[in-house]
């Protein structure tokens, strides 16, 4: 769990996470979310707050690439970090938010759908980069 390849994995991946998310989210998806927010109003901090969503980030990277570790069974590559990263897609983006959808109003249906999208690229790189990591280091 604390192995040399998990933790470079967790340094790289987060730092994706950090930044990727502001880059994808902040500047280039803020627009169109701005069109396709559900009746929720004041529910986005401005600004962040940092020290939490760094550490957010860190915890995010550390399970991701501690669970890709064992999910790739030795069998790392790029190709299977894409994949372990759209399983997680599938799981946090199509089912939490068709959860979110259907009890909350952040977001309309055409946003949750965009946002799933969008979190097929997030988490395909971040298995990009987790499984790079994995196959050079491990």
């Amino acid at each position: 769990m604390f192995t040399k390849t998990n933790l470079i994995s967790t340094l790289l991946t987060s730092i994706w996470g950090y930044f990727g998310g502001f880059l994808i989210w902040a500047y280039l998806f803020v627009d169109f979310f701005k069109d396709h927010l559900g009746a929720a109003s004041g529910v986005m901090k401005d600004p962040p707050d940092m020290l939490y969503l760094i550490l957010g980030c860190i915890i995010n990277a550390f399970v991701f690439s501690t669970i890709y570790g064992k999910w790739a069974n030795n069998n790392y590559s790029a190709g299977s970090g894409i994949a372990f990263g759209v399983w997680l897609a599938l799981l946090i983006g199509l089912g939490e938010g068709l959860i979110d959808y259907a009890t909350s109003n952040i977001l309309d249906f055409t946003g949750t759908i965009a946002n799933f999208g969008i979190y097929i690229i997030f988490l395909g790189i971040m298995g990009f980069i987790a499984g790079i990591v994995y196959k050079k280091v491990h």
